[in-house]
């Protein structure tokens, strides 16, 4: 064993591409700026010992069961899931901090977990590889904690790259790195509504199996192999309201995360931003996972200038995206708080990030 291993991981920040991930879609996240750090120390025997240095808080381990969504559960998940995949991790002592927002839908969890997978490995000289690292931590929050999130979220968390935007198709779990460095007079704000969303509170469930519903009726492995040009006949193919609107999102959702590839590639920024805007009235419309915070901060941010804003994460409160002219960012922050006052809504929050690197893993002491 090597003590004191330590895995650093950011949070994400989805592009576009959103709940596409579960339905063998494509993804376009971002890693963020901000970080999960968990320290792998010895511990005593088979114990398995938990401190959150922000919370102030440890509990002590001898048995990891599943189910467990308190705070620790995100740690010990990875370490069941490595267990279960019979890697020989014994016992430990893992300290973790993070300055990844909670409930933002800034994927605080993934970061958590992915950090957790980086220290582990390190610790107890594993060598995984990246997609075992990856999928460690997905395990953490399906089997563990029984969230039934896609695979998006923790490949953003390992595998994003400084200035790059990462296009992954969730079905081969392929990657392509694609340049998204900004230019000088434009910034990517992100606006916490202060409206947290809860990933674990049903809604997510319902919608993923409202998609696998509707995939069996139309006789496809997954939604993902219904085009935009089939969509129309699709939707005359199913009787259920519901599934129409989750269809419908589903389609236009994967289309434009590909036409944003195209855009960027063009550094046409224009046409970017109105892909964002468009993801997110179909969000909102179709899918129906925004609330009254996140489409006012949208609305503000198009009324402002931006020249797109959406919702990022998996909904229902967490965190708008917004693509605006470097020059407008004072502006827009005035008038949305000027907006949430008059709603009687917690003033927002409002800062800007870029495009960061994946997780890491370091050595304090061998």
């Amino acid at each position: 064993m090597t003590s004191d291993a330590v895995g650093i991981s950011p949070g994400r920040v989805n592009l576009i591409g959103e709940h596409t991930d579960y339905n063998d879609g494509f993804v376009l996240p971002i890693a963020l700026d901000k970080v999960a750090r968990v320290t792998a120390s010895p511990g005593e025997g088979d114990l398995v010992t938990i401190t959150s240095e922000q919370l102030g808080e440890t509990v002590t381990l001898d048995t990891l069961e599943p189910g467990e969504r308190a705070w620790w559960g995100y740690v010990a998940g990875v370490l069941w899931a490595l267990r279960q995949a019979g890697h020989d991790v014994g016992g430990v002592e893992l300290t973790l901090t993070s300055d990844v927002p909670l409930g933002g839908g800034l994927s605080s969890s993934a970061a958590l977990e992915c950090a957790t997978a980086l220290a582990l490995d390190l610790y107890a000289e594993l060598d995984l590889t990246p997609e075992e690292l990856a999928q460690a931590a997905q395990t953490a929050e399906n089997g563990f904690l029984g969230i039934p999130t896609g695979p998006m979220d923790q490949r953003a968390s390992l595998w994003c790259e400084t200035d790059h935007a990462l296009l992954l198709d969730c079905r081969t779990l392929t990657t392509t790195q694609v340049p998204f460095a900004l230019p000088d007079d434009l910034v990517l704000a992100l606006v916490d509504t202060r409206s947290p969303h809860v990933l674990a509170d049903g809604h997510y469930a319902r919608r993923r199996e409202a998609c696998e519903a509707a995939a069996a009726a139309l006789g496809v492995p997954a939604l993902r192999d219904v085009t935009v040009a089939e969509l129309d006949d699709a939707l005359a193919r199913l009787s259920d309201p519901e599934q129409v609107r989750r269809v419908r999102h589903v389609v236009t959702e994967n289309a434009r995360v590909l036409d944003a590839i195209s855009a960027l590639g063009d550094a046409d920024w224009p046409a970017f931003g109105a892909l964002l805007t468009a993801s997110h009235a179909s969000m909102r419309d179709d899918y129906e996972i925004t609330v009254p915070t996140v489409d006012l901060a949208v609305e503000v941010a198009l009324a402002s200038g931006a020249l797109g804003s959406r919702m990022t994460g998996g909904g229902f409160g967490g965190t708008v995206i917004a693509l605006l002219p470097a020059d407008r960012l004072e502006a827009f922050t005035a008038a949305l708080q000027a907006a949430y006052a008059e709603r009687g809504f917690d003033a927002p929050g409002v800062t800007t990030t870029r495009a960061a690197a994946g997780g890491i893993e370091l050595s304090l002491r061998d």
